[in-house]
C-alpha cells in the first residue's frame, strides 16, 4: 500500500520526540541517498535551529553560538570498517541487518532505500527492524518490489527506470526532511 510523505513525517516527528532515531540503509544512488537525508535532518535544512540560550552558555565558547539543533539520523552506509568486517566476517547480504541488531531499539525508525524495492541487504534490514519493533519506511521505485510487502510505510515514486525514481526521490525526501523540520524546529 503507498503511503504518504505527510505520514511518514508524522512517523519521524513521533520517533524524534520520543528521542529514538533514524536509521537509513541503501545501495549505490541509494546509499548516496542515504547521506543526504542524514545530512539535511543532522543539522539545519531549510530552517534555522540554533542552539538554546541556557545550552550555549553551558558549552561556553563563542563557536556554540554557531552550532544547530540536530536530529539523529545514522546513514548505516557510511561506517567502512564496520561494513568490511561484517562483509568478510558474516554476509555482505547481511551489512545492514547486523548494524541495525547493533543501533536499532524499539522505536527507531529504518529507512531503506532501494530504486527496485529488491535489494536484498536492504530487505533483510526491513526484517531484522520490524523483529526488534522499529517503525520501517521503504521508498522505492513503483510498486516497491519485496520492500513492499516489509514496510511500514511505502514512498514508491511512480517510475521504474533507476535515474527516474532516484530524480524523483530527491524531492521526495527534501519533501520529507522539511516536514520534520518544521514540526521540530518551526
Amino acid at each position: 500500500m503507498r503511503n504518504t510523505v505527510e505520514e511518514a513525517a508524522r512517523l519521524l516527528t513521533a520517533c524524534f520526540r520520543a528521542g529514538g532515531k533514524l536509521l537509513l540503509c541503501g545501495n549505490g544512488g541509494s546509499a548516496a541517498d542515504c547521506a543526504h537525508i542524514a545530512g539535511e535532518l543532522c543539522k539545519g535544512f531549510l530552517l534555522a535551529r540554533k542552539l538554546p540560550q541556557p545550552l550555549q552558555e553551558v558549552i561556553g565558547e563563542p563557536f556554540a553560538e554557531h552550532l544547530q539543533q540536530g536530529l539523529p539520523a545514522i546513514d548505516l552506509t557510511a561506517n567502512t570498517a564496520v561494513m568490511t568486517a561484517i562483509i568478510n566476517d558474516i554476509d555482505g547480504q547481511d551489512v545492514f541487518a547486523q548494524q541495525v541488531l547493533a543501533y536499532g531499539r524499539p522505536g527507531d525508525v529504518l529507512m531503506g532505500l532501494s530504486t527496485s524495492g529488491n535489494a536484498e541487504n536492504v530487505r533483510r534490514a526491513l526484517l531484522v527492524a520490524s523483529a526488534l519493533h522499529l517503525h520501517t519506511i521503504a521508498m522505492t521505485g513503483r510498486g516497491g518490489g519485496k520492500l513492499a510487502e516489509l514496510a511500514e510505510l511505502l514512498l514508491d515514486v511512480d517510475d521504474k527506470p533507476t535515474h527516474l525514481v532516484q530524480e524523483a526521490q530527491i524531492r521526495l525526501y527534501h519533501q520529507l526532511c522539511a516536514l520534520v523540520e518544521e514540526a521540530m524546529f518551526g
